[in-house]
């Protein structure tokens, strides 16, 4: 029983981040039109750009001139304020004239809320979602907006450019260059099941199926597409550039929320678990999320059934020493800031991290503990 139980937490451990990929690499891609291309006989659609902002008078205002030096010929800026109680407000007011609207929420019930009640002020047949913290590419919206010439598509993700503050590119740099690279494997399938949730884009009628405001927008807007028989996409193309955050424990708390929020969509959406209505998106969901998020709980069965089974054979004691040495040197990183910083270390480190707050995520949904109020990670 131990040897079965080794084996399948081994398996579980890395199904979802190297058995589920190749496995989509085995299947074939769905039939798509060449988006992505110019289409300059017909006139580009008006996109409304939102930007939640909460508590940001430190940066609210350089991300305005940022939104303000995007090349897009009908584009509308929508501040969603989730009743700042700082000068974010009356930065925003500065920028009056220039076609950016202050969507102040009537109270502070999270970041989908403030979002909800800045859709409904909007007036765009595309709507773009970003965060303070991300810089837009002037050239960005132009690149996205093509990908919905392709009518199957409901809705585009940018791609993180992760760019920490010493110009490395490590750790949870690494691991967003991995989830990018998984997001087109998923793209070019059933659609992604997440997309990034500081900078994407929807139609207005994804928009509009089920804005959840307990669940996390970027997830649940994939759903909504799932849900409407179309696709939710990656755009290789367009990025969003973002930096270290200053503060970990603060971005171990973010990443906590997130975790709950998305056991919350998922649980509102069970629908989209069953194959013989969502096909391959289904199990999509199942390896890139649940998979992904039972990941924590198969190390720690690794772990102990290793150490059960160490002196029964040359494998399961090199098994026990490897997971030894991994942890050791993650124990390393958290005791020496200094050894922290290298990447031999950082990877598995932040690894390890990303883990213990899925795990500390699902305890709390399973005990009922919710998440709607968000503080945004400076960074």
């Amino acid at each position: 029983m131990v040897v079965i139980t080794f084996w399948l937490a081994l398996l579980g451990a890395v199904f979802s981040y190297f058995i589920y990929p190749i496995v989509l690499m085995l299947i074939p891609k769905r039939q798509v039109k060449d988006f992505g291309q110019e289409t300059p006989d017909s006139p580009p659609p008006k996109i409304s750009l939102i930007v939640t902002a909460y508590n940001e008078e430190s940066r609210i205002r350089e991300k305005i001139k940022n939104c303000l030096e995007i090349d897009y010929p009908d584009l509308e800026i929508l501040i969603a304020s989730d009743c700042s109680s700082d000068q974010t407000d009356e930065i925003v007011g500065e920028f009056r004239g220039k076609n950016v609207v202050l969507a102040r929420a009537t109270e502070r019930k999270g970041k989908e809320n403030a979002q909800l009640q800045a859709i409904g002020k909007s007036t765009g047949d595309i709507v773009v979602f970003s965060d303070v913290a991300t810089t837009i590419p002037a050239d960005a919206l132009r690149k996205l907006v093509r990908y919905f010439d392709d009518p199957d598509v409901g809705a585009v993700s940018s791609e993180d450019r992760f760019v920490s503050r010493d110009g490395g590119i490590v750790g949870e740099g690494a691991y967003v260059r991995y989830e990018m690279w998984l997001r087109r494997l998923e793209s070019s399938r059933a659609g992604i099941v997440g997309l990034s949730g500081s900078f994407f884009a929807a139609r207005r009628d994804v928009c509009e199926v089920d804005w959840d405001i307990y669940s996390p927008s970027d997830f649940n807007t994939a759903l909504n597409c799932a849900r409407k028989g179309v696709v939710a996409v990656t755009a290789p193309d367009v990025v969003g550039i973002y930096t270290d955050v200053s503060d970990p424990q603060k971005e171990y708390q973010r990443k906590i929320r997130t975790v709950i929020r998305g056991w919350t969509a998922l649980s509102r959406h069970l629908e989209v678990l069953n194959p013989s209505k969502f096909g391959l998106f289904a199990f999509q969901v199942f390896g890139h999320k649940l998979m992904r998020w039972a990941v924590p709980w198969f190390l720690v069965l690794l772990f102990i059934t290793s150490i059960a089974l160490a002196g029964k054979g040359a494998f399961y004691t090199l098994a026990l020493l490897g997971q030894a040495a991994f942890y050791g040197l993650v124990l390393a990183g958290h005791f020496s800031p200094d050894l922290r910083a290298q990447a031999l270390i950082k990877i598995p480190y932040f690894f390890v991290q990303v883990n213990i707050a899925i795990a500390h995520a699902t305890v709390f949904f399973l005990t009922g503990r919710r998440m709607t109020v968000w503080t945004p990670s400076k960074r």
